[in-house]
């Protein structure tokens, strides 16, 4: 299994979505999986430019020259793709959208009736495609991913590929504060491990083990007290010359 995962968090590594990808990643990888991570922070991915080359004058070739050229021939033989992005306003990130749009070389402009509704084909014929969602999100309800989760859901139906489901982490800013008080939550990091050894092996990802990715880390009323001190201490600080 051929895995290519993305993560569109400007803190790549050092960032909240990163703490629950790379042990996900790590569970496929134990499974016997082929891993590889971009982050779009070390990338140069323009956006669509909307012209069509793609489709009429160099079918299946975006005439942009950047690192998309990198990822084409990645998407192709990728039997999983992981998309990892923290919420930004109800949505993925500018740079994660970038490259989802940037994707059009995939499928012909022509249209077909899949399950009774209007897509494009995918260039060369479908293939067993899967997608995953990742992601993080600084509100406490985990509600929030839902405008997002019904664009990924659309987004695998124009792509022919099956959504395998999502890792979600609502108030994630709280794991930071937990793993620095010592508190015991690692728990969520082993159930993504977990996730990542179940879809290597081409089971579902367990309901029970995406469920405790996404566990109540503290009370609601807590975690909002605790953030707006923090703003209000940064707001209140010296500001330094």
């Amino acid at each position: 299994m051929k895995v290519l995962a993305i993560n569109s968090s400007p803190k790549m590594d050092k960032s909240n979505t990163a703490l629950i990808l790379n042990p996900f990643l790590e569970g496929m990888k134990e499974a016997g999986a082929e891993v590889e991570l971009f982050d779009t922070g070390k990338l140069n991915i323009n956006p669509c430019t909307g012209e069509f080359n793609c489709w009429l004058k160099t079918p299946g070739k975006c005439y942009q020259n950047d690192d998309m050229s990198i990822l084409y021939p990645k998407i192709d033989e990728a039997d999983v793709m992981v998309f990892a992005t923290p919420v930004y306003v109800d949505g993925v990130t500018g740079p994660m959208k970038n490259l989802i749009d940037r994707m059009l070389p995939r499928v012909e402009p022509f249209f077909e009736l899949r399950d009774d509704h209007c897509r494009h084909p995918v260039r060369g014929g479908p293939k067993a495609l899967k997608f995953v969602l990742v992601s993080n999100c600084g509100f406490w309800e985990k509600d929030n991913f839902d405008p997002m989760l019904m664009y990924m859901k659309a987004f695998c139906k124009n792509e022919s590929a099956e959504f395998a489901g999502a890792l979600l982490r609502p108030h994630g800013e709280a794991m930071s504060i937990m793993l620095e008080m010592g508190k015991p939550i690692g728990d969520i990091f082993e159930a993504a491990k977990e996730a990542g050894r179940q879809l290597a092996r081409g089971q579902p990802m367990s309901q029970e083990t995406l469920d405790t990715v996404s566990r109540e880390l503290l009370p609601r009323d807590m975690y909002m007290q605790i953030v707006n001190q923090y703003f209000k201490e940064c707001l209140e600080a010296p500001v330094k010359q």
